[in-house]
């Protein structure tokens, strides 16, 4: 740990990477832990580039209108790179997720971003400089740190449930409800509370119908969500049921989710509700176990931001952006922005103490 960095960005989604441009560009050299390439990163949803990389198409980040992108995708990005891609001929709705973070990737980089494939998995944030510990490549002394880990959707860890992820199983509304996969058919919401209810009043803007599968008599949800949901005639109440398990075609990509086979708990009995998608709302956990509880998190888990527009923490020197902050809005588009505001106020952290 000879050389002490400027700021080290940790998290690789929409919130890292605008970090990253910002941090670049205001010559703070920053280097960025982008999470490793394992088999748990994987299936918790933590691969490099975030949740967007388990993704489709992302038609609500602005400045990507449908059309033909292939040629400016295939010039941007640097050859090696674009294994990411689908393998699409055309792009008839949007980019994908997996071509948008490599787009910010390929900015931040060509800022001098350096990149590191590794994970972080412990932090002393006791004195400056801080210190990070990696899962591969040791220990790093930094001045600032931006936490941009996200959080992970909860999801209810049925085999067949990974096997359609992002062909017919989401855990976004707002992001997927408008693909045509989802249009003008019956979709299945798993979850009770006011998320849940959200989930659904927003998918009947394009579904045929939304089944809410509930596993107690009632929902959690709040008096005037209740109220929303019962008052909306594309939204029916599947009570006292679990989802056993997700039907379709995996063979086929275009195809995906055909059905969902649920358990009625008080019966034992099955039956099949047909639909195309599976949404999923039971929650989200951010990822922050590797900061061992030295900032400090509501008690949700989300770290807590000490000022008003501000995304300062309650450790001097480190700061919060993206979903690992943000247990509201979660959009791509409102990481990004945390992400230059914790690059702008870690600038300004360097300033005041005379680094920069």
């Amino acid at each position: 740990m000879s050389n002490i960095e400027n700021c080290i960005i940790i998290g690789s989604g929409p919130a890292g990477w605008s970090a990253a441009i910002y941090a670049a560009r205001a010559n703070l050299r920053p280097l960025l832990f982008e999470g490793a390439m394992t088999e748990e990163n994987r299936v918790m949803g933590r691969f490099p580039m975030g949740q967007l990389a388990q993704t489709t198409e992302v038609e609500n980040y602005a400045g990507f209108p449908s059309g033909k992108l292939k040629e400016f995708l295939s010039s941007a990005i640097d050859p090696s790179r674009q294994y990411m891609f689908p393998p699409v001929e055309e792009h008839a709705h949007a980019v994908t997720g997996p071509e948008l973070m490599e787009l910010m990737r390929q900015q931040a980089t060509n800022f001098g971003t350096r990149v590191i494939t590794d994970d972080v998995v412990s932090v002393d944030f006791s004195k400056q400089p801080l210190v990070l510990n990696t899962s591969e490549n040791g220990s790093y002394e930094t001045r600032t740190v931006i936490i941009a880990t996200g959080a992970s959707a909860n999801y209810l860890g049925l085999p067949s449930e990974e096997k359609f992820r992002n062909r017919g199983v989401s855990a976004c509304a707002v992001c997927d409800g408008a693909l045509p996969r989802f249009r003008n058919k019956s979709l299945v919401v798993v979850g009770g509370g006011d998320s849940a209810v959200e989930e659904a009043s927003y998918l009947t803007k394009y579904a045929s119908k939304v089944y809410l599968l509930l596993r107690r008599g009632e929902m959690r949800a709040s008096k005037i969500m209740q109220e929303r949901a019962l008052s909306n005639p594309k939204i029916e109440l599947v009570k006292f049921s679990v989802v056993d398990e997700v039907l379709g075609d995996d063979v086929d990509p275009r195809v995906g989710v055909t059905g969902v086979r649920i358990k009625n708990l008080q019966t034992n009995d099955t039956s099949v509700l047909e639909a195309t998608g599976m949404f999923l709302a039971i929650g989200h956990t951010p990822n922050t176990k590797f900061l061992g509880g030295q900032v400090e998190t509501h008690e949700n888990g989300y770290v807590a931001w000490k000022q008003p527009y501000r995304t300062i923490t309650s450790v001097p020197g480190v700061f919060a952006a993206g979903d690992v902050a943000d247990d509201y809005y979660r959009q791509a588009i409102t990481s990004s922005g945390t992400g230059c505001m914790a690059a702008l106020d870690a600038e300004r952290f360097l300033a005041s103490a005379g680094f920069h």
